[in-house]
């Protein structure tokens, strides 16, 4: 698939790059970041996020414990956008396409994308509502679970050289990076488990929870304190008596 990236010229940016940018970092990755497309010093060296937007990158991957290495990259648009204006409907329509394709190769279980035109098309392909432009960062650091995948928006990198009064904001989103990054330690003991693999328990608490955002499982908050819980308490602190009945 990146040979056919690279000889690409289904639209316009074909004319006007110097590189076309393929995915890049771990295949076998948990997390998949989608930016928007490559800047100026993408285009010109070949790799991702190595401009001044991959330096705010490296600090809140940094921050987070997260390892570049493990996550795997890629864009919406695999050629820079000239004058860096807003991406064109047929434009994103045709590079997709190569984006689609990773998605399925890959496989990963979070999808990350970055700013507003990669969140609207990741949103749009797995039916979540696409919230107005100017309430953008509402959506911003939740975890989405549909049936596919789990779908994490962030805000891109870009947004702190613009605004640097929120970077302590943003470093607080990403840090959840570390979590989504692994299961729950708690996960092969936990009832949940249990009742799940029994077809007690829906599919989108695991998700959501023990292979999602455990930090915020009210279960785990609980065992970490050594706090008593019955097995039939659900991960957002309510309890299921039905529960109590298998």
């Amino acid at each position: 698939m990146n040979k056919e990236i690279r000889n690409c010229k289904r639209c316009r940016l074909s004319a006007t790059r110097h590189n076309v940018l393929c995915g890049e970092g771990n295949v076998n990755a948990k997390l998949m970041i989608i930016a928007q497309a490559p800047g100026g010093n993408e285009d010109r060296e070949g790799k991702m996020f190595i401009g001044p937007s991959g330096k705010v990158l490296d600090e809140l991957l940094e921050k987070s414990t997260v390892d570049r290495k493990q996550i795997y990259m890629t864009n919406l648009i695999k050629c820079m956008i000239p004058k860096c204006r807003r991406p064109k409907t047929d434009e994103i329509e045709m590079c997709s396409i190569y984006l689609e394709k990773e998605i399925e190769i890959l496989n990963v279980a979070v999808l990350i994308p970055l700013g507003y035109y990669a969140m609207r098309y990741i949103f749009s392909k797995y039916s979540i509502t696409v919230p107005p432009k100017k309430e953008l960062y509402t959506v911003f650091g939740n975890l989405y679970v549909t049936q596919e995948r789990k779908i994490f928006p962030l805000p891109h990198p870009a947004s702190v050289l613009y605004n640097n009064s929120i970077k302590k904001e943003i470093v607080e989103k990403y840090q959840k990076l570390k979590v989504l990054e692994s299961d729950c330690i708690w996960y092969p003991s936990c009832p949940m488990k249990r009742y799940y693999e029994s077809g007690y328990l829906q599919k989108e608490w695991i998700d959501r929870y023990c292979q999602g955002d455990w930090e915020s499982c009210v279960r785990y908050q609980m065992e970490e304190s050594g706090e008593f819980h019955p097995d039939w308490m659900l991960p957002d602190g309510n309890i299921d008596e039905r529960l109590q009945l298998v």
